[in-house]
């Protein structure tokens, strides 16, 4: 309903009418950013949900279709087919469906449902809790406790690794997230509400089930990794010049000028190249993959990595999301400044 509507329905007089109608745009200005607090806050206090999470029955049904579309026969052109169909059966009935409903939904109902879908696309407080053990482990010099923290949240093998390559993998994965399972989501939220955090978490989501470069998947998550990595490129370097700005910005930015270029994600290079220089902290370099030794270009400028630089990272992360939320209110207040 237009402001104009509003007013209306409401019945105001002329000075009454006044004060509303710029109270009704001033919400309009307030609207996405008080629902990312909102989101933000049940994120931290609640995490992700333990049971009955929806990501964990989407992935369930990616996996259905996924088998239901290999029954089909297997050669190169036909995968790269399945797997584009495959992608599109997952994600725009959700994406899409969700869209529909705000569109359609009561006003308080819309808000709602941005606040909730936000919330099941982040994933600040889990990222802390799969990080926070790694760097208490090392700090209490349990290896073995480490190397298998951080085996949960990274694809190398971690079976050998010393503390400082622990704690690496650690910084890496910190950065890596803080772009996949926070500024992603809240770079669409901006664009599209709630919709535009489930489609990046969905399409994230795929992602990491089917983006991977071996003989099950690359032709069929071809599409899957393609996506994700177009939905996260203005996120990707959003989140990189946070890094940026919030650390030792002229060395984060040179070393996401003439590092990233290097690596083989184009996300995730301008991300941790940006965020290693932030912090100071040299990433990348020798590690394993599926039984496959791989020589990663170095990322960042300084010492290696510690136990200290992986709360560093997770606090980097966290001020970042300040940052964020503090841009997202700025319109309004502009706005509130013309409008006084």
């Amino acid at each position: 309903m237009s402001t104009q509507g509003i007013v209306e329905l409401v019945g105001a007089g002329a000075g009454d009418a006044e004060l509303l109608t710029v109270a009704v745009e001033l919400w309009q200005w307030l609207q996405l950013p008080l629902c990312a607090l909102v989101a933000v806050g049940l994120d931290r206090v609640f995490g992700e949900p333990r049971r009955f999470h929806p990501l964990v029955g989407f992935g369930r049904l990616a996996q259905r279709i996924e088998a239901a579309l290999r029954r089909f026969p297997t050669r190169h052109n036909r995968q790269k087919k399945a797997g584009i169909a495959a992608w599109m059966l997952a994600v725009l009935p959700c994406a899409g469906g969700a869209l529909w409903l705000r569109h359609i939904a009561p006003a308080w109902l819309a808000v709602s449902l941005d606040v909730v879908l936000l919330y099941f696309a982040l994933g600040a407080q889990s990222l802390r809790e799969h990080v926070m053990p790694i760097a208490d482990a090392l700090d209490a010099d349990d290896l073995p406790a480490a190397r298998e923290a951080v085996g949960r949240i990274v694809s190398r093998d971690t079976t050998a690794l010393d503390e400082t390559a622990v704690a690496r993998a650690a910084v890496e994965s910190t950065l890596e997230n803080g772009s996949d399972a926070v500024f992603g989501a809240l770079f669409w939220f901006a664009l599209l509400g709630g919709p535009g955090a489930l489609l990046f978490r969905l399409a994230n989501t795929l992602d990491a089930m089917w983006g991977y470069r071996n003989e099950r998947y690359l032709h069929f998550g071809r599409a899957a990794a393609r996506l994700d990595d177009l939905l996260g490129y203005l996120p990707a370097r959003f989140c990189a010049l946070t890094y940026a700005v919030l650390g030792r910005g002229g060395q984060a930015l040179a070393c996401w000028r003439v590092q990233a270029p290097l690596w083989d994600s184009p996300n995730a290079g301008p991300v941790m190249a940006a965020g290693a220089g932030s912090l100071g902290v040299s990433l990348g370099g020798a590690a394993v993959y599926h039984g496959q030794p791989e020589t990663r270009p170095m990322l960042g400028a300084g010492a290696a990595p510690t136990a200290a630089d992986i709360r560093r990272a997770l606090a980097l992360v966290r001020r970042g999301i300040g940052v964020w939320l503090i841009a997202g209110f700025l319109p309004a207040l502009v706005w509130g400044a013309f409008h006084a």
